[in-house]
């Protein structure tokens, strides 16, 4: 029997059945054969599995590699008890894997079409590998030909090691060398604003550990913004503060590296908000003295503005002072980022703003752990609803090469519209490795996007297009 996701009870105990999905990361697997298959590729091994959306699998073989994509696997299907010790609810048993699954969207369709070829002809040259076969090489031709011509921008950055560490001052990576290279015009470098207050629990996660000092994250966040501005000072970056500036760093470039010989761009950003201590007022100081032009409202640490995805709710949703900063941004000229933020706050910020608002860094995933950085179609919606964009982020635990990093693309603009998706990296600042890592890959990248059925003008929206569209609405005169 082929069991489906929505419709686990329907088997009986004992009835072999076959099951497709994703198993998520464990830590430590107590034997080779065993494993946990959820329905959604989970995030990192800080966003546990959803216990009525997990299946404990126990299988006569080695299972493979949680990183390598979507896989089929039989067994004799376990209902469990309500008081099992691990907490599941289903269990293949006696189970056996059936290797790697290549779930055709319809971007597949999309290119099948395009070539004339059949579907099933597609799907089989996507294939059941592990690795899906790389970008041809006149596909990557004319992709760096793309990237020239596009304005590749990344939503969210640590590049240069910019996060002041919590082990002690480390050098800088070079940031403008990778971006020329590579040919990204723009990214939004952020430092993280709650970093005193939060801890790496257990090499997994990353969560608040107590309440911050009266000050304390106001001080932190100018040793940040110092630190930031050093990275930019030495790497000879250039910043976007206006429309000015921006269309400078959108200027046309005669190669992929930038022959007119214009310095990469980057726009000043805040991961958290954590250090206005809940004061409106103190966005202007921040705005004038380091720049500020993207402030993500929410980190690690349920602040003075709003919930967050990853710990209990304490304003549901949105607060008066989250608000009133939202407001301030739009006055401003500020981009209002919601990553890492409640569906309820995101739904308050967007009532609040009257400019687009983005969430800078997530993926899709509809069957979403009770925690998760994940977002929901409806999440999803709620951003592109205000003309938004989702930057879409590139963990290896979801995303084990480029060419899964651009489907997942391809899946959050099936949901939304190619109008809302762009490039939310997280370089430097995930905890694992990823899947796009290097800006030198954004020729690869966009190879990738042509490979699965977008034409150029949709990569040029993908890489970088849309988030100049939400720059040119947002930012100063």
């Amino acid at each position: 029997m082929r069991l489906s996701w929505a419709s686990l009870s329907a088997a009986s105990p004992g009835q072999w059945v076959e099951l497709e999905g994703w198993l998520a990361p464990l830590a430590e697997a107590p034997s080779p054969g065993y494993g946990l298959l959820v329905p959604q590729p989970d995030c990192c091994l800080g966003c546990p599995p959803n216990p009525a959306h997990t299946v404990e699998i126990l299988a006569e073989a080695a299972l493979p590699a949680a990183s390598g994509g979507a896989i089929r696997v039989a067994g004799c299907w376990t209902p469990l008890p309500a008081d099992d010790a691990a907490g599941w609810r289903w269990q293949l048993a006696a189970a056996r894997p059936l290797g790697r699954v290549s779930a055709p969207g319809p971007w597949l369709s999309r290119r099948a079409a395009l070539a004339g070829l059949p579907l099933a002809c597609v799907a089989a040259s996507a294939g059941c590998a592990d690795t899906p076969p790389p970008a041809a090489a006149e596909t990557l031709g004319q992709a760096r030909s793309l990237v020239a011509a596009a304005t590749p921008m990344d939503l969210h950055s640590h590049a240069g090691r910019v996060i002041i560490s919590r082990g002690g001052v480390r050098p800088f990576t070079p940031v403008a060398e990778p971006m020329r290279d590579g040919g990204m015009r723009l990214i939004a470098l952020a430092m993280v604003a709650d970093t005193p207050v939060t801890q790496v629990v257990n090499g997994t996660r990353i969560q608040a550990v107590r309440d911050p000092e009266p000050g304390e994250l106001a001080r932190h966040a100018e040793a940040a913004f110092a630190r930031l501005a050093e990275v930019v000072q030495t790497q000879g970056l250039a910043v976007v503060t206006d429309q000015a500036s921006l269309r400078a760093a959108m200027a046309p470039h005669g190669t992929t590296g930038g022959a007119n010989g214009a310095a990469p761009a980057v726009l000043v950003a805040a991961e958290g908000a954590d250090f206005l201590e809940g004061r409106p007022e103190r966005l202007a100081q921040a705005f004038a003295r380091h720049r500020l032009r993207h402030l993500q409202l929410v980190h690690y640490r349920a602040n003075e503005l709003g919930d967050i995805q990853t710990d209990r709710a304490e304003h549901n949703g949105l607060s008066a002072a989250g608000a009133a900063v939202v407001r301030e941004c739009n006055a401003l000229g500020v981009v209002v980022d919601l990553a890492h933020a409640t569906l309820a706050t995101v739904r308050g910020a967007a009532e609040a703003s009257r400019h687009p608002i983005v969430l800078s860094h997530t993926s899709l995933n509809n069957n979403p752990p009770g925690r998760t950085r994940t977002i929901t179609t409806e999440h999803a919606r709620a951003i592109a609803a205000t003309g938004g964009v989702i930057g879409i982020w590139p963990p290896s635990t979801i995303f084990p090469t480029l060419r899964r990093y651009a489907e997942g693309m391809a899946r959050m603009a099936e949901a939304v519209g190619v109008a809302h998706v762009g490039i939310g990296s997280d370089m430097l600042g995930l905890l694992g490795t990823a899947a796009f890592s290097n800006y030198r890959q954004t020729p690869e990248l966009a190879a990738e996007l042509l490979g699965i059925g977008f034409n150029q003008a949709e990569v040029g929206q993908l890489l970088g297009g849309n988030f100049a569209r939400v720059l040119a609405q947002v930012l100063p005169a």
